[in-house]
């Protein structure tokens, strides 16, 4: 068999509730919404990366790296992305003096 062993894969009672509340609801963005049906998906099904990737939609590499992130610092590290380096973008407000 290619690729890393599969290793059981167990989401907190807590955590597992929270994920599926956060895909019932609509507001949620996309890109957590993904990373909660990996996590859910992983926990559940303790199949193959790959197949897992073709259920929701993400290579393995990303299947992956999402566990590792709840595995290594929590829930919230594996949902959210951390802030990024640098300075916040900032934009002005339209000058009303020029019209």
């Amino acid at each position: 068999m290619r690729g890393r062993k599969l290793s059981k894969f167990k989401l907190k009672a807590k955590d597992e509730g929270l994920l599926h509340q956060l895909l019932r609801d609509g507001e949620t963005p996309i890109r957590v919404a993904r990373r909660a049906q990996i996590l859910l998906g992983r926990a559940k099904a303790q199949q193959p990366l790959g197949a897992l990737g073709e259920t929701v939609g993400q290579v393995p590499s990303t299947i992956w790296r999402v566990c590792q992130r709840y595995r290594r610092q929590g829930l919230q590290a594996a949902l959210y992305d951390a802030p990024r380096p640098g300075r916040p973008r900032v934009f002005f407000p339209p000058d009303s003096a020029s019209d």
